[in-house]
């Protein structure tokens, strides 16, 4: 059992005046039988009145308005989660048992079967689907912790090699990307082979461990703002977590933040304004356990900046681009 401090905080700088923004962020951890949320807070400068309920799967969503002109937008959300360890019996259903039940699964998780905006039911999977059924023990299990492996060997961890908006396909064209990118990777082949499968979006709360090989990667990716992995429904099981970024089962180091079909249903923050300015955003991840072995609190941190400021455009009501990459 792990109890973690998060700060996550996102600032948006105008080069010119904006008004009328309009705000939704999805930022509370859940609450479920693998974590509690113990408290949350969303504050804003300029500051302004947030009010919030809960979307269709469950995700909470706090939504916001700042009228007034402004040059800069603060958004800060501060939560304490306690995070348990619930293992869950290794399901033995094998992949013909799925098959047989594939019409009353399309009737339950048909959401997350069907193709998706940044899933699209690709031929590009057909030749990772068949690896990963040749590399599994028969079971439908077997078969997705096999695809994550895959995902994990055969994709490079590539900051910037897609963007926000990529799907699988620029993923599978160029071998890289993130995990965002990875899982839908995933999603993709589960869902190719007849296993429901959601988007995960939340934190990696990175580990320093000199001694562990992959520690050096997760401290990387844990410190890039937000992470993402998937679940896939396996009968008798229930919803089973898989993070094809690192190619293993995840761990208690993981914070879940919300599930959907893919990357669209949960982005970070979103929203619009009415301005002919251009922005820049940053974001400003902290992620902090109770205490160490020792005691002593131990606070990770770190600043995700964008490459250039995007150049401004010229029509009011445009987007905020505040769609960050899940790294």
């Amino acid at each position: 059992m792990n109890r973690y401090h998060l700060v996550h905080i996102t600032e948006f700088h105008y080069d010119g005046p904006v008004s009328e923004s309009y705000n939704e962020v999805r930022l509370r951890p859940l609450t479920d039988d693998r974590q509690s949320c113990l408290s949350f807070r969303l504050t804003t400068n300029p500051a302004a009145h947030a009010t919030s309920y809960q979307d269709a799967f469950g995700n909470w969503i706090h939504q916001f308005n700042v009228l007034k002109e402004h040059r800069h937008l603060k958004v800060e959300a501060d939560s304490v989660v306690l995070r348990m360890d619930t293992p869950h019996p290794e399901p033995r259903v094998t992949l013909d048992q799925l098959d047989q039940q594939r019409e009353a699964l399309y009737e339950e998780f048909y959401d997350y079967l069907v193709q998706s905006t940044y899933v699209p039911h690709l031929t590009g999977l057909a030749e990772l689907s068949e690896t990963a059924q040749q590399a599994c023990n028969g079971t439908a299990w077997g078969f997705a912790q096999a695809a994550a492996r895959l995902i994990h060997e055969r994709f490079q961890y590539l900051p910037g090699a897609t963007h926000v908006q990529s799907s699988i396909e620029d993923a599978l064209r160029l071998r890289a990307g993130v995990c965002q990118d990875f899982a839908h990777l995933l999603l993709g082949i589960a869902r190719r082979r007849g296993i429901p499968a959601r988007y995960v979006s939340g934190y990696l709360v990175p580990q320093h461990d000199s001694a562990n090989p992959n520690a050096a990667m997760e401290e990387v990716i844990g410190g890039q703002a937000t992470h993402a992995w998937t679940e896939v429904y396996i009968p008798e099981g229930g919803w089973m977590p898989l993070d094809p970024t690192l190619g293993r089962a995840v761990a208690e180091r993981h914070v879940r933040i919300g599930y959907g079909r893919d990357y669209g249903d949960v982005p970070p923050v979103r929203g619009l304004y009415n301005g002919h300015a251009g922005q820049r955003l940053s974001v400003d991840v902290q992620l902090r356990p109770d205490v160490d072995l020792e005691g002593h609190e131990q606070l990770v941190s770190s600043a995700n900046f964008p490459a250039e400021e995007p150049e401004p455009e010229t029509r009011p009501g445009q987007p905020m681009q505040q769609q960050q990459q899940q790294q």
